[in-house]
């Protein structure tokens, strides 16, 4: 899957939260197809290897970690954080070790995540920058989700409006047959949206997020090669949900998912957070279901074959920039168009 995502696969892809990474145990990840080992070294960093003992190919994440090393559960080969051979326990002690090495990866922690750098070459640019997870006056906590979906299709569901009236209907927005306007454009790696909706509400706003009536500003934007950022903003008060997708193979991907919120006040956003937890909890549970349901058919009939209404613009450019991408080709010229649709 890496070999055949061209220009995809040149990026920081999170693996794991900093919070489950911990000293005594590895854990096992997919990103793009390659199998990893994460765990902690010697100093407490982050690494990542091909999850592969050089010996008789076992996988090192079924085994142990001690003092920043990983022993293989077959033989108990050991290797360091670089992924060294630091250990044959077969052999008599003062015994040469080979000189070999576990493949590793580039690996870095920002925003509470894990990143692995999928590339060929040199790691390039930093990860993308979580919104809001160590802001003053903000609250954050992720949610980590598995779909059964490819990334293009999870990326548009969270840029989808008209979606929420039948598959979060009573949760998050209902049907009131209205017209909506939208600004989208498109530069050489993004895809924004601006909602000209300054009255829309979204399920618990009113009481909870708007409770003094603001007008509402509602963006949605994709970042190249698998971010969206969903922002709705009343005056002072924010809610922004920001989805990283992590392909593992072309129809399961792990969303890490950062909830970040100011509610004014941060007694009440400390008090909150309970409440948020299980809607927002609940909201992605109903996108899994229509995700697996749409990956499912997806298997089935063997290839897309997508039709496309005006409130599908955005998701076009998504997959028009996926698919250059992919196919190693430069990005489209920058556009900006007006569209409409209707809730």
């Amino acid at each position: 899957m890496r070999d055949t995502s061209g220009r995809i696969a040149e990026s920081w892809y999170a693996a794991g939260t900093s919070a489950e990474l911990t000293p005594k145990a590895p854990i096992a990840r997919t990103v793009l197809g390659e199998r990893l080992v994460l765990f902690r070294d010697a100093a407490g960093g982050a690494v990542a290897l091909t999850d592969r003992c050089l010996h008789r190919n076992a996988p090192l994440s079924a085994g142990a970690c001690f003092e920043g090393r990983i022993g293989c559960p077959y033989h108990g080969w050991t290797y360091d954080g670089s992924g060294r051979l630091v250990g044959i326990p077969a052999q008599p002690k003062d015994a040469p070790v080979p000189a070999l090495s576990v493949p590793s990866w580039p690996t870095v922690e920002r925003y509470g995540l894990v990143w692995v750098w999928m590339g060929r070459g040199a790691p390039r640019g930093e990860p993308f920058p979580m919104p809001y997870w160590d802001t003053p006056g903000w609250r954050a906590y992720y949610m980590v989700t598995p779909f059964e979906n490819g990334v293009t299709q999870l990326v548009e569901n969270f840029m989808d409006v008209p979606h929420t009236v039948f598959v979060h209907r009573g949760w998050f927005r209902s049907e009131a047959r209205r017209p909506v306007r939208m600004t989208v454009e498109r530069t050489d790696a993004s895809v924004l949206v601006t909602y000209h909706q300054p009255d829309d509400k979204i399920g618990f706003s009113s009481l909870l997020l708007n409770p003094t009536g603001e007008p509402m500003t509602h963006t949605d934007r994709f970042y190249m090669p698998n971010t969206t950022r969903v922002d709705y903003q009343f005056g002072a008060r924010g809610f922004v949900i920001t989805s990283t997708c992590t392909p593992e193979t072309p129809f399961q991907t792990r969303v890490y998912t950062l909830i970040s919120y100011n509610l004014g006040s941060r007694l009440v956003s400390r008090l909150m957070l309970p409440f948020l937890g299980r809607y927002t909890r609940r909201v992605i549970e109903q996108d899994v279901t229509i995700m697996a349901l749409q990956g499912g058919n997806l298997r089935a009939h063997g290839a897309e074959a997508f039709h496309h209404a005006e409130a599908d613009l955005h998701h076009r450019w998504i997959e028009l920039l996926r698919d250059r991408a992919r196919a190693g080709e430069d990005p489209p010229e920058p556009e900006t168009r007006e569209a409409g649709f209707w809730i």
